[in-house]
């Protein structure tokens, strides 16, 4: 069960709708079942959100429990496909797999249900805006069909907010119907800002995200696309340190993955390999020196075993880089800038072994850019695609203001200031993190005074 950081009512995931849909879906399916035809997805159909007696047993009876609607196809639909303009947008940073759902997508729109107009708008939201000059893209099946073999994104990306009354001037201006907002929390943010700028004008348009960020972190979304593959391509990077620190006496191997507030990709890549030693992730605090920090454990493995294996995540460890005479920086998204913790446990486990007169040879690798600019794996690229095609049901739904997740093995919608309600961490508690103590063999807490968990799960 994913960890809440509040009750959620019946009602939270209730979706909007732009109206009543009028129109017939193009694509010809069935109502009943046993006919051997794929069917329409009926409004009613709905997923419990929890699936533990534990939490179920907070609500009077089973009708009292959230639940979320199921995304899929619609008989009724409330565009009519011929006199649609789609646009697609990619935020933020590089994910793998935005190429194939950019791709499915445009597939989706135009052979499905035979949108002849799509833009793709260039670097992010900024494309929106006269002043930059980046003129939209006319996207067709011809220019996307191979795009899916290459990382990036063929549209281009950019961070940083962008005036949503000048992007909703440009929907109106080029009659778009549709538009699917692919990116992370600061994305989906935007996303909500224009479907508000929207909803002030009165304009009817259908305003769909696609959750992007390989830290996995969105809210009430299980998993992200690109999370798969960088989780997977980073357990490379940590078979590489573990070959150079077994081939070294007192090797270590330090790898440093992404996580700016979550160590899923660390976690889930140490998981993957089995051959880490210490995991190091924002959620859970660790000491350096002293009886139960770092540096002593990582000291008591090399003279038991000789080698050791850190993998850190970039935002675990940020108490150790605050100069508190400097002023806080921020990136164009509004991220605080974060410290380099590879590089400084790196020079800090090197000077702390040298004190001790103790030799060790260690190897750093840190993969993140690499990792993060890859095509996606085949597994991944299949969730991108199967989320784009329920994006483009979502949107000929009149759905708007709303996100395709996945919860409990289905795709489903979400409303995004749900979704961006706070950031997914993992819980110390959890399952997860209790496999990866046991699979490093990492004590509980690295830590010499006992400490409160910093997350308030309700569980």
């Amino acid at each position: 069960m994913m960890p809440m950081k509040k009750n959620i009512s019946k009602n939270s995931f209730n979706i909007k709708t732009l109206g009543k849909c009028l129109f017939d879906s193009p694509l010809k399916l069935s109502t009943k079942y046993g006919d051997r035809i794929v069917n329409y997805v009926s409004e009613k159909e709905k997923i419990i959100f929890y699936n533990e007696t534990i939490a179920l047993n907070r609500y009077k009876t089973l009708k009292d429990a959230p639940v979320l609607e199921k995304a899929g196809p619609r008989k009724k639909i409330f565009f009519n496909p011929s006199e649609v303009t789609a646009a697609i947008v990619t935020c933020g940073g590089l994910a793998p797999g935005l190429n194939d759902v950019i791709r499915s997508l445009v597939m989706e729109l135009h052979w499905i249900y035979g949108v002849k107009k799509i833009l793709g708008i260039r670097y992010g939201y900024s494309g929106f805006i006269k002043d930059y000059g980046y003129e939209p893209m006319i996207l067709t099946p011809k220019i996307v069909s191979d795009i899916h073999s290459f990382g990036g994104t063929l549209l281009g990306t950019s961070r940083g907010r962008q005036d949503e009354k000048k992007i909703v001037d440009f929907l109106e201006d080029n009659k778009v119907s549709m538009l699917f907002c692919i990116g992370g929390d600061g994305t989906l943010r935007g996303a909500h800002s224009i479907y508000e700028e929207l909803t002030k004008r009165k304009l009817k348009i259908a305003i769909v995200g696609i959750p992007k960020t390989i830290d996995n972190d969105i809210a009430y979304v299980e998993k992200t696309f690109g999370f798969e593959t960088a989780f997977s391509k980073a357990a490379e990077a940590i078979r590489a340190a573990h070959s150079e620190a077994i081939s070294a006496y007192n090797g270590i191997g330090l790898v440093k993955l992404m996580g700016r507030h979550s160590g899923y990709i660390a976690a889930n890549a140490a998981l993957g390999l089995k051959e880490v030693n210490f995991v190091l992730i924002p959620e859970v605090k660790f000491d350096l020196e002293g009886p139960n920090g770092l540096f002593e454990q990582l000291k008591a493995r090399l003279l038991k075993r000789k080698h050791a294996v850190i993998v850190v995540a970039e935002g675990a460890g940020q108490e150790y880089l605050v100069n508190e005479n400097a002023p806080i920086k921020y990136d164009a998204s509004g991220n605080i800038k974060l410290g380099d913790i590879g590089l400084f446990l790196k020079n800090a486990i090197k000077e702390y072994f040298k004190k001790q007169n103790f030799d060790v040879t260690l190897k750093y690798i840190d993969p993140s850019y690499i990792i993060r600019s890859l095509p996606a794996l085949p597994t991944d690229s299949i969730f991108c695609g199967t989320l784009a095609q329920n994006a483009v049901h979502c949107a000929f739904a009149g759905k708007t203001d709303v996100i395709i997740g996945y919860v409990q093995n289905h795709f489903v919608h979400i409303p995004i200031p749900l979704a961006t309600s706070y950031r997914k961490e993992i819980d110390p508690e959890s399952e997860l993190w209790f496999n990866v103590l046991e699979a490093t063999g990492q004590i509980k807490d690295m830590f010499n005074d006992k400490i409160k968990n910093k997350n308030e799960v309700i569980m």
